[in-house]
């Protein structure tokens, strides 16, 4: 959902994979709008890719981490490298169904799913606190913490010189990279340049990885080219006058 009101829905909606030619870079989620409108969203760094799956509060009404599917699901369509998600159908964890493919790297929960979402809502409070300058929560601390503690995934290299994860990941080695990732951003050389969109009524979080570290817009299809046609209209009204 894009909203800072939250009785919008933009910021919740399930990422879906963007295209990625050549498999080689990630180009951000694809957030889609009830309305029918969709726009790609890169925030900039794996955990904050968790947060557009719901968030604390009411926030929660756009739940969409409900059963380990849904997990493993947002594993493939994150910037990890493939090879976590359902490929010729849901993998270990999920709800299987007739003519589901071979099982993926990845075995989640329903324990982990509640996890997940914990670790989710303190991230979403200590993104916004780092945004506003404001001391991280014991609690949010406490959890995130806990989550890195686990094990990670574990990567590993191909005869094709390609990347991919070791057999017998679980979803709590997935909620400990992305909490790992977390520590990195907060403690790293990009944690000042977490911001909030511009936009008035957006509360996307990203960090701006840009070398001039100008980013404004959560994405410039939707909240930058929306500034665009309102200054636009603005100097038509003035001109006008």
């Amino acid at each position: 959902m894009s909203e800072k009101a939250t009785d919008t829905p933009e910021r919740s909606q399930r990422p879906e994979r963007s295209e990625r030619p050549g498999r080689q870079e990630p180009s951000g989620l694809l957030l889609r709008h009830p309305d029918g409108s969709s726009f790609r969203f890169d925030p900039g760094a794996l955990c904050l890719e968790l947060l557009p799956t719901g968030g604390p509060g009411p926030l929660a009404y756009f739940e969409v981490l409900h059963e380990p599917a849904d997990l493993v699901r947002w594993a493939e369509e994150s910037r990890l490298p493939d090879g976590l998600g359902p490929v010729g159908g849901p993998g270990p964890g999920a709800r299987g169904g007739p003519g589901s493919g071979p099982g993926p790297a990845l075995a989640v929960s329903a324990g982990e799913v509640a996890d997940a979402r914990v670790l989710r809502d303190a991230l979403w409070r200590l993104a916004e606190g780092y945004v506003e300058g404001e001391s991280p929560g014991p609690d949010d601390l406490v959890t995130l913490n806990d989550a890195a503690a686990h094990p990670p995934l574990v990567a590993r290299l191909t005869a094709g010189g390609d990347r991919e994860w070791a057999p017998g990941g679980t979803g709590a080695g997935l909620l400990s990279t992305v909490a790992r990732d977390a520590v990195e951003l907060f403690t790293g050389a990009f944690a000042h340049r977490i911001r909030t969109c511009g936009a008035d009524g957006c509360r996307l979080l990203f960090v701006d990885t840009s070398r001039p570290g100008r980013r404004r817009w959560c994405s410039m299809e939707r909240c930058g080219n929306r500034h665009k046609v309102r200054a636009h209209r603005a100097r038509l009204t003035a001109a006008d006058e």
